[in-house]
């Protein structure tokens, strides 16, 4: 059947979206695994009726249906080849929770977390806990099985559900729980394979290969939801499914436990396992040395000595009682060293650590990319140890490397392995096998948490039986008899080595714009690290403000990257002018959150301005292009009249034609210059003498020169009370921001060069550099280094730049106290790009150090420079801020509102009528003049 009546009547039956268009099939083709499977088009079902039509009508045209959650599987258990359905998007309902039966009824696309926090106020949880819990769905735990760090002690989902509204391949709609009758044939499957069903299945905890058909046997209950469970979407879909919930321990303890060896780690495992740990994790040194190298030494709390670490919970009704159930722990373990935490943000940073170890591991020890594919096999515990140790000579022996963390107390271990995917794709096949007979060899499982998918389908017939097998499909065939339920999958699973995403894509070189110097000066590797773990889903953290108004999967970082990665293929979607990159970037913010959140280091900020850059070089730009994207310039030609063209602009009658003839939405203000620039207003340094902490400069960025100075002015005293003698950088060294932003490398190249010119002689006296403006600051700290690869005194100037926050808090170590700001409650919005970049710590702690009272913006602003100042972004921008600090100020009246960014404080005055004050200001001010105004 043509798509076009496929779509047709898809588009008339149902109340959800429907989109066949090839940016929205690039964006599910795949998941967080290898594979890339285009779809003939996606829904978004509404409720339970359109998906009960979908499939009426997948039927009618032989349609296979995939269902997906997140997209979260690392197996290429969401992808298909007919309809993709995503559940997340309005089938995300938490219909009742029970604290008295200790149950909740959920819909398919509810989120774990979500989940999560409607339990906690009645003392309860969800058990499984996958790391991606923050984004994955519960539709996707019941396909998949998933377990995560706390099954140890509560189980795997199928140990959690109670029943399940259930709709099967044919039509069929039922209440799955314990009752096999509503299945005619289920009886006589379950009696006519008992041998099977006790033999080969449910032999340890983590053996999720193939369905789970041991819940069938009388024995274990006849529990027709739970064999359902971990069948992948094979045999039907779940409509609505009630769970189990657990009383939640009160004062968790962390016991964390060194040893010189991961297998080391490992052998201690049985020995530890009779303390009933509420969950045991292993932890490879290396990816805790990756966290520090991104992200600093104090992103990780002080650990015991060891290569490798068990993190073990122990439950505790008071944090004495946990504390002292991790000592008992640790007085019985024979590792070199350990440690116990409290409930507590130590603890909580190293649980960080452990839920990031999917995108942490995306990068080897040697920094080359790292793949799933051989990702969570299991093993009974008592056989990890030498499970390990010869998994690693196995990686040895094929020229491989990965990081190996995961699920110890359970056996099941995480590991992504540099792979030659890019170029030697033939070499998988050879390890995987190699692997699947190893894990066999000791009574495992290839899969422990995520299922077979793609990735594993082909390893069933190394670990079962013709007669498992054949059960198997015999099985699927009671539930899905046309094979319409994700084909492909479990039965008569397609090779592994078929459909992988990363050999298919074609190099796409650095050619004058961004360097790439991580990715081997390759845009197609650099967007290749983003293998789909979807943080950029999650509702905590600065990242993707878009996805946070829409949540369209268009505009998650994720989202985008497929995009990317697709235009790199090329079959789908063709060069960078497409409609559909075009279309995928628009509601990039360029806020840079990704490239510190997420965990696999992706940039889509560079990214954009790339694609912008090569789509319009030697082209006529975006009217915006030439006025926000070169906004320094038109500032610095109108400041010397900076009076009249004020005068001018506060006038609506001439403010709004020339917004529109800039490109700008006309429900903006114009910004107003200053009446002097900052370097003619600046008064001699007031130091006489040597300064105690040295001699710095402070640059003075486009912003704080032409419209906002008094940051600038503020910041000189300030630093100079904390003991710095400051000199100030000629103006004119300008960082080239809006050009970046807008794509227009060449010119900000030029910038940048003259900037380093400028700024190089200081560097090279040993000044350290101060920004007043983050983004600008952040500019000379990272991306300087990635336009002017190679150039010794960009990177010189690069590791001089510092923020104000920095060097405040360097004067607090040398003894310098901030003046007080006891009991001000301030809300402050940290700028995107200074929290992705430099981070806001420093400045949080110079703030408390104040006695200031701070509550924190956790997001964007919605401006971030030019992007909602555009035509056709003014909603979304508003509705970000409405989300964020629009309503931390409603939620604090009265609050000094800190924003140190110019776009941040620009879009405050806009929509909150409030002058915002810079950090500077703030503390020069000493509260005297820090209350907000109106």
């Amino acid at each position: 059947m043509p798509v076009d009546r496929l779509e047709a009547d898809l588009r008339s039956a149902i109340a959800g979206e429907v989109d066949f268009s090839a940016r929205r099939r690039a964006e599910y083709s795949t998941d967080a695994s290898n594979y890339r499977v285009v779809p003939r088009g996606v829904v978004a079902p509404r409720d339970a009726a359109d998906v009960l039509a979908v499939r009426e009508i997948c039927a009618a045209h032989r349609i296979p249906l995939t269902g997906r959650g997140a997209g979260t599987s690392v197996a290429g258990n969401a992808i298909g080849p007919g309809l993709v359905l995503d559940f997340s998007r309005h089938m995300n309902g938490i219909l009742d929770v029970d604290p008295v039966a200790r149950t909740a009824r959920v819909q398919p696309g509810v989120v774990l977390a979500r989940l999560a926090a409607a339990a906690a106020p009645h003392g309860l949880r969800f058990g499984p806990d996958p790391s991606t819990h923050t984004r994955c769905t519960v539709g996707g735990t019941l396909g998949n099985n998933a377990c995560g760090p706390h099954a140890l002690a509560y189980g795997r989902t199928s140990d959690n559900v109670v029943e399940m509204d259930w709709l099967t391949g044919d039509g069929r709609r039922f209440v799955a729980a314990d009752d096999p009758s509503v299945v005619d044939g289920l009886d006589r499957f379950t009696t006519a394979n008992l041998a099977v069903l006790r033999t080969e299945l449910g032999r340890f905890s983590r053996q999720v290969s193939g369905y789970s058909l041991e819940h069938l046997l009388p024995e274990r209950g006849h529990h027709l939801a739970r064999a359902l469970v971990g069948t992948e979407g094979t045999c039907g879909l779940a409509l609505e499914a009630t769970v189990r919930l657990h009383p939640a321990s009160a004062a968790p303890a962390l016991a964390v436990l060194g040893y010189d060896s991961m297998p080391d780690a490992a052998d201690d495992v049985p020995n530890l396992l009779p303390f009933k740990p509420l969950a045991m994790e292993g932890m490879d040194s290396r990816l805790v040395d990756v966290v520090r190298r991104v992200h600093g030494n104090g992103a990780v709390p002080a650990l015991p000595r060891g290569r490798g670490w068990l993190f073990v919970e122990m439950a505790g009704d008071t944090v004495a009682d946990g504390l002292d159930a991790g000592r008992l722990l640790i007085a019985a373990s024979n590792a070199v060293d350990a440690a116990v935490l409290p409930p507590g943000p130590d603890a909580a940073r190293l649980w960080k650590i452990r839920a990031d170890g999917a995108g942490l591991a995306g990068r080897t020890a040697s920094g080359g990319q790292a793949w799933p594919g051989w990702e969570d096999a299991a093993v009974p515990p008592e056989r990890l140890g030498r499970y390990l140790r010869e998994f690693d000579d196995l990686m040895t022996d094929h020229g491989v490397e990965g990081l190996v963390y995961g699920h110890f107390g359970d056996g099941c271990v995480h590991v992504r392995i540099d792979l030659p995917l890019e170029d030697r794709p033939e070499e998988m096949r050879p390890f995987i096998r190699a692997a699947s007979h190893l894990v066999l060899g000791h009574g495992g499982s290839p899969s422990g948490e995520h299922g077979d998918g793609r990735a594993r389908g082909e390893l069933l017939a190394d670990m079962y039986s013709p007669a498992a097998l054949a059960a198997f499909r015999a099985f699927k065939a009671l539930f899905d008899p046309d094979n319409l339920c994700n084909p492909g999958v479990i039965v008569d699973p397609e090779p592994f080595g078929h459909n992988l995403r990363r050999p298919a894509a074609l190099p796409l070189p650095a050619t004058g714009g961004f360097g790439f110097t991580s990715d081997g000066g390759d845009l197609s590797r650099a967007v290749h690290r983003c293998v789909g773990v979807g943080k950029c889903r999650a509702d905590d953290g600065f990242m993707c403000p878009s996805y946070r108004a829409t949540r369209d999967e268009k505009d998650s970082t994720r989202g985008r990257a497929r995009v990317l990665q697709d235009m790199a293929n090329g079959s789908l979607i063709r060069g960078w002018n497409a409609t559909e990159v075009r279309d995928s970037l628009d509601l990039c913010l360029s806020c840079k959150a990704c490239g510190s959140e997420c965990p696999t280091g992706i940039d889509m900020a560079s990214y954009k301005s790339e694609t912008l850059y090569r789509a319009y070089r030697g082209r006529v730009r975006p009217i915006s292009h030439y006025t926000l994207g070169r906004l320094p310039t038109w500032a610095r030609l109108a400041s010397p009249v900076a009076a009249l063209v004020n005068a001018a602009t506060r006038r609506r009658a001439v403010a709004r034609p020339m917004l529109a003839l800039a490109g700008v939405d006309t429900r903006r203000s114009m910004v107003e210059l200053a009446r002097r620039r900052f370097t003619a207003s600046t008064a001699d340094p007031r130091r006489d003498g040597p300064a105690p902490l040295g001699s710095i400069v402070l640059w003075s960025d486009s912003f704080t020169e032409y419209f906002r100075p008094g940051p600038g002015h503020a910041a000189v005293r300030l630093l100079e009370d904390a003991g710095y003698g400051v000199e100030i950088a000629a103006p004119g060294a300008c960082c080239g921001l809006t050009l970046i932003t807008t794509g227009q490398l060449d010119a900000a190249k030029r910038r940048l060069r003259d900037t380093v010119h400028r700024l190089g002689g200081h560097v090279a006296a040993g000044r350290a550099i101060v920004g007043v403006e983050p983004s600008c600051t952040a500019v000379l700290r990272s991306d300087l280094t990635e336009l002017l690869p190679g150039d010794p005194r960009a990177a010189a100037v690069a590791e001089s730049v510092r923020t104000l926050g920095e060097l405040l808090d360097a004067a607090m170590r040398a003894g310098w106290r901030p003046p007080r700001l006891d009991g001000l409650p301030v809300v402050v919005q940290p700028h995107c790009h200074q929290h992705a970049v430099m981070g806001y710590d420093a400045d949080l702690r110079v703030l408390r150090a104040a006695g200031a009272d701070v509550v924190t913006v956790a997001g964007c602003c919605g401006l971030a420079g030019n992007f909602g100042m555009e035509k056709g972004h003014y909603e979304i921008s508003v509705r970000i801020a409405e989300a964020g600090v629009l309503q931390q100020i409603r939620d604090h009246p009265g609050a000094t509102v800190l924003a140190d960014g110019f776009s941040c404080s620009t879009q405050i005055r806009d929509l909150a009528g409030i002058r915002s004050l810079h950090l500077a200001e703030l503390l020069d001010g000493a509260g005297g003049s820090g209350a907000a105004t109106r």
